[in-house]
């Protein structure tokens, strides 16, 4: 595109003379047509928008538009209001202050824009003429034009003087009149003859060639199908006069023309040898997902030929490679659900798959769904006034293929805003009472928990020292192993008593303290310990399930906290596991503690996947600290039992600890911000 390119929008749509109607599109029409001019993806005009003016100001920014012009300027100009013919049958654009009884004052005459454009410089002038026209009238005498009175008379050709001039109008002829001193046709619907122009600008759609272009008559032939096709009983018109093509537009509608495959990779595909050919399918395959869509579209040619015309074996392995380009919506239905009249939604509509299946354009169903291309698909909005259910298709098209996805939703009405009342002043002062919202009352399951984690911590204690006759020997027979689970059986305890934390908190640390105690280990002593906190596990989730306010259930990983405790888990699993293989290699008499090592990385891991997805997530975050503190104790034991011997390291049990301590950490972090 060389030279300057201006385009004046002129927009009436409002009228101090009681006799021109309102018009509701002039307005939406010069601010979907600015748009799309100014959108340096399509196009590279300098938009002026004139709205609402006096035909004094209108007519001045008309000549300084065609006077200030050089040779290779491009000059649009769009009129977007009421035209008014008199009695002599001269063609008039009206303006705010526009009385139809005094059209040569208060009016643009056309024979004045024609004389800009004559005098003006360029050689590339497009006007567009999109107007409701009318008859004029006398005082008191209705006049009316007469048959088919051509527009384009106004705008007769010839006298450019080499320079080229185009006029599109959106009807043939006359097509509406004033009776009287009132419109004899309320023409006040959307226009559409630039909702046509701006939609085949912004799709492509009017690039028929795909050349990557949109020439002027082009545009013509898309304005001529469009307006037809949504009006039968309007008929665009034009008179051009202009030397070669005029280009208005950019388009992503460019054609590919496809790349001849190399002569050996087509020698390949027709080879009499099958698994040559199917090689030439593996290379093809490569080439159909080339940036380069020229050499993918080739080869989609050639693997589109093997599928409908080779073996079945070949065939079937071509169709499978051609299936990887077709064009593919992420989602083939957007909902908005319900959407607020008034209101602009919009949504995104993402294409999969290789370059040369993601070089698509777009399509409507209705001039309600707007679409906007981009890179890796479009966005689309809604324009919609009617109350009520909506259902519109947009056909995505490329080179290997097509497909619709649908929009649909309902457009309600909004809200009425409840109007909010003053409160009356008080006739005197009362000093405020706080109220303390009531604690959830006690549950006997909520007691019963809390003892039967006391009883296991008490119990604990005899029994760790009970194991050791000496100070010395509590520590070196592992009778200090058990301290941390008195220590967290008690927390636990305390927790099920508290009211902020008894609902939830408290029942996710015994449950997720007693998961690990199903595990079959240490002394036999243990086992009333862990059978205390099974039980006091089960009254706590009786106590969650008797209370209606919430409901367990899973979700998704929250936050990055979530992630962190899950690389934790498995961190832990993996050095349980790497301790188990080094006691089998150290002695086969140890398969039993191995067995154990492994039971304990399977529970741990599954322990902290539920902590993680467990809802709601005071005790999910619970569940995962009873967990951390389950899996330290139980570290803590294997620890002990592992033989004193050079050749076992223990760097299993040192990741393993290191891992469940991180996971108590991040357990800590979870639960303080869930409390912030």
């Amino acid at each position: 595109m060389t030279g300057g390119r201006r385009a004046l929008i002129i927009a009436n749509g409002e009228y101090d003379n009681p006799g021109l109607s309102a018009l509701r599109s002039p307005a939406a029409d010069a601010e979907a047509l600015a748009e799309v001019l100014a959108d340096r993806a399509v196009s590279e005009f300098d938009v002026q928008v004139v709205r609402d003016e006096t035909a004094h100001v209108i007519a001045g920014r008309v000549e300084d538009l065609f006077a200030d012009s050089a040779p290779d300027d491009v000059l649009l100009v769009h009129f977007s209001c009421h035209g008014l013919k008199s009695e002599s049958g001269e063609l008039f654009f009206a303006a705010r202050n526009t009385r139809p009884e005094r059209l040569a004052s208060t009016a643009v005459p056309a024979d004045f824009v024609q004389r800009c454009m004559r005098m003006s410089r360029s050689r590339s002038i497009v006007l567009l003429l999109d107007c409701c026209y009318g008859g004029a009238f006398s005082q008191g005498v209705a006049v009316r034009a007469t048959g088919e009175a051509n527009v384009l008379d106004a705008f007769p050709g010839g006298g450019f003087g080499g320079r080229g001039r185009a006029v599109i109008t959106a009807s043939n002829s006359i097509e509406y009149a004033f009776e009287g001193d009132q419109l004899a046709d309320d023409h006040a619907r959307p226009s559409v003859f630039t909702s046509a122009l701006v939609d085949g600008l912004r799709t492509g759609d009017a690039d028929r060639d795909e050349d990557g272009w949109i020439a002027l008559g082009e545009l013509y032939d898309y304005l001529f199908d469009s307006v037809r096709e949504r009006n039968p009983n309007q008929t665009p018109s034009r008179d051009i006069e202009m030397q070669g093509e005029l280009y208005l537009a950019r388009s992503r509608r460019r054609r590919i023309k496809p790349s001849p495959v190399p002569a050996d990779l087509r020698a390949a595909s027709e080879d009499p040898n099958m698994f040559t050919r199917l090689g030439a399918v593996t290379e093809l395959q490569r080439r159909l997902t080339s940036e380069n869509l020229s050499v993918a579209i080739g080869a989609h040619e050639v693997l589109t030929t093997m599928a409908q015309t080779d073996i079945r074996h070949i065939a079937e392995a071509a169709e499978l490679a051609r299936a990887e380009a077709r064009v593919r919506a992420e989602s083939e239905v957007v909902r908005f659900g319900e959407v607020v009249r008034g209101t602009r939604p919009a949504a995104r509509v993402r294409l999969g798959g290789p370059p040369i299946a993601r070089a698509c354009h777009f399509a409507s169903s209705h001039s309600w769904l707007r679409v906007t291309e981009d890179g890796d698909g479009a966005e689309i909005s809604l324009e919609l006034s009617e109350l009520g259910a909506f259902d519109g298709r947009i056909t995505v098209t490329g080179p290997t293929g097509e497909v619709v996805v649908r929009v649909e939703g309902q457009v309600v009405a909004e809200p009425t805003p409840v109007p909010v009342s003053r409160p009356e002043p008080a006739p005197k002062f009362v000093p405020p009472v706080e109220t303390v919202a009531p604690s959830p009352k006690f549950d006997p399951f909520d007691v019963a928990a809390s003892v039967l984690a006391f009883a296991a911590a008490v119990y604990l204690v005899p029994i760790s020292f009970a194991l050791s006759h000496s100070m010395e020997d509590f520590f070196e027979d592992g009778g200090w192993t058990v301290m941390p689970l008195v220590v967290f059986a008690t927390a636990a305890g305390i927790l099920m008593l508290l009211p902020n934390t008894r609902r939830m908190a408290g029942p996710g640390a015994l449950c997720g303290l007693a998961l690990l105690s199903v595990i079959p280990s240490g002394p036999v002593l243990l086992v009333l310990t862990d059978g205390c906190l099974l039980a006091g596990a089960v009254c706590a989730l009786i106590a969650v399930r008797r209370d209606r306010s919430s409901r367990l259930g899973l979700g998704k990983p929250r936050d990055g906290l979530a992630i962190a405790a899950l690389v934790a888990g498995a961190a832990g699993t993996a050095g349980l596991v790497a301790e188990a293989v080094e006691l089998l290699d150290y002695s086969s008499s140890r398969a039993d503690e191995a067995a154990i090592y492994l039971v304990v990385s399977v529970v741990l891991l599954i322990g902290t996947l539920l902590g993680v997805l467990l809802r709601p997530a005071a005790f999910g975050v619970a569940f995962l600290g009873g967990v951390a503190g389950g899996g330290i104790v139980m570290v803590c034991m294997l620890f002990s039992t592992l033989p004193s011997s050079s050749s076992v390291t223990g760097a299993g049990w040192g990741i393993a600890l290191g891992a469940v301590l991180t996971l108590a950490v991040v357990a800590g972090f979870a639960a303080r911000k869930a409390n912030g």
